[in-house]
């Protein structure tokens, strides 16, 4: 059976920081004790074997082992004390079999008959060198003959700290980390608070704006924080405000759908409720009627389906067809559309419009674009009615422009055009229709084919659409 793993609760962030400077700093004093001690036992091991090396040197010298003779006997047992003393060893004669031979007693005797027995093995294979005889103990060994017999000067030597350098060790160590770790919680709690009272201030007040309050402000004094959480409050209140116009934007989306789909479903009713009740006799009138009932359901399918395809487009369900063809022609047939306008109307469309000009893109999606920046000029163009339309080639690129004689866009309004259901408060007549989704629209399909696109506006003399396509060449077309 699965074990099931529970989640552990976060821990705060103070709790973190302040854990962290108290192993941190535990973990310095453990290892400068550590190493301190490791320093010293090396020292002590060094200062032992040199020690000894002295030694040795020094009683094989008096000993006269390099002349192959020795000491009297009455003398050997003095010498020895003397040197042991002097150099803090313990310096002996041991014969071939392992008996303590000198240092002797008062009586003639010695402290020990036989107790070097094991270790002449060792004395042997390690003889005129410092060897190890266990952990803690140095020795050398020497050869030389005590009336003819084989014997071994044996000198040993230990290397182990006495305790009370141990117990100065100790009290050091444990008086640092007494230190230490008081300096850590005192500096932990200081950077801690530092660190998380702006996070837990911006903490809350992104926990007010998760429930629905969009005015938070997530500025932070720059003198009272640090980088990293002034550029997050930055960003925070970079999303409040696009979360605040998105909010308004929905607002203002649900108004402008609930009154586009309200007026066409009116009419609709009410032309309906008119054929049933007065003109259902009358073919002339409930032609008329039924006309316009075909009008509003022709608008109402069109705003339906120009939200379908803005849907489609930014959630990516719908992919791009793209092939080479010659946008030069394409605009001019987009273009012709508008004909109608001159004759009904009398708008003026302009156009300088260069040939053989090729782009791969969606052609479809393109026409698209073309034709609602086109309408979207004619809806705000001046009193003169005049439409510029502008294609031509320069430096790998294609570039479009449809230029309005309007009343301009206004510099705060330049960024908000592109948005679903914008209007500009400049009144206008409208002689092509639309849903309102127009720029939308194309701002959507621009941005997915990547293409740059824009408005060059001023107040009072119009506005300049413009899409920049990468140019394509004719031989590229035929390949």
């Amino acid at each position: 059976m699965k074990k099931v793993r529970k989640n552990r609760s976060p821990k705060s962030l103070n709790v973190i920081l302040w854990l962290s400077f108290f192993c941190f700093a535990l973990l310095t004093v453990v290892c400068f004790g550590l190493g301190e001690m490791t320093v010293l036992q090396q020292a002590s091991r060094e200062r032992t074997v040199q020690n000894l090396a002295d030694a040795s040197r020094d009683i094989s010298a008096g000993l006269r082992l390099g002349e192959g003779e020795l000491l009297e006997e009455t003398q050997i047992s003095a010498f020895l004390i003397t040197m042991s003393e002097r150099y803090d060893v313990n310096a002996r004669i041991v014969s071939g079999d392992g008996r303590l031979l000198f240092p002797r007693l008062e009586n003639g005797g010695t402290e020990e008959e036989a107790g070097y027995a094991g270790e002449v093995a060792d004395m042997r294979a390690n003889e005129g060198q410092v060897y190890i005889v266990d952990s803690n103990v140095y020795a050398y060994a020497a050869r030389l003959y005590v009336n003819g017999e084989e014997a071994f000067l044996y000198i040993t030597d230990t290397y182990t700290l006495g305790k009370a350098v141990f117990a100065v060790m100790i009290f050091q160590t444990a008086y640092m980390a007494v230190i230490m770790l008081l300096a850590a919680s005192v500096i932990s709690g200081a950077i801690s608070m530092y660190i998380s009272r702006p996070i837990a201030d911006l903490t809350e007040k992104a926990r007010r704006m998760s429930s629905g309050n969009l005015s938070v402000d997530f500025a932070q004094e720059r003198g009272m924080s640090y980088k990293e959480i002034v550029e997050l409050s930055e960003s925070l209140n970079y999303a409040e405000h696009e979360l605040s116009k998105a909010d308004q934007m929905q607002k203002e989306l649900i108004a402008n759908v609930s009154h586009d789909f309200k007026t066409p479903l009116t009419m609709i009713k009410a032309y309906a409720s008119m054929i049933q009740d007065f003109s259902g006799e009358d073919p002339e009138k409930r032609n008329k009627h039924a006309q316009v009932i075909i009008d509003e359901s022709d608008r109402l399918a069109a705003l339906v389906n120009d939200m379908l395809d803005l849907s489609k487009i930014r959630a990516g369900l719908e992919a791009l067809k793209t092939s080479l063809f010659n946008l030069s022609d394409y605009l001019r047939m987009v273009v012709s559309r508008f004909d109608y306008l001159t004759e009904t109307a009398g708008y003026r469309f302009v156009t300088d419009i260069a040939d053989d000009l090729y782009v791969e893109a969606d052609k479809d999606k393109i026409g698209q674009v073309l034709y609602n920046l086109i309408g979207n000029a004619v809806n705000y163009t001046g009193e003169d009615k005049t439409v510029t339309v502008r294609l031509y080639g320069e430096n790998g690129i294609v570039h479009f422009t449809v230029t309005d004689t309007g009343k301009g866009i206004s510099p705060e309004e330049i960024d908000t055009i592109w948005e679903r259901y914008y209007r500009s408060r400049e009144t206008h007549k409208r002689p092509v229709k639309g849903t309102g989704l127009g720029l939308s629209i194309v701002k959507t399909i621009l941005t997915k084919h990547r293409f740059a696109f824009g408005v060059r506006s001023e107040v009072g003399k119009g506005s300049t659409f413009y899409v920049d396509f990468p140019a394509r060449t004719v031989a590229e077309l035929k390949e």
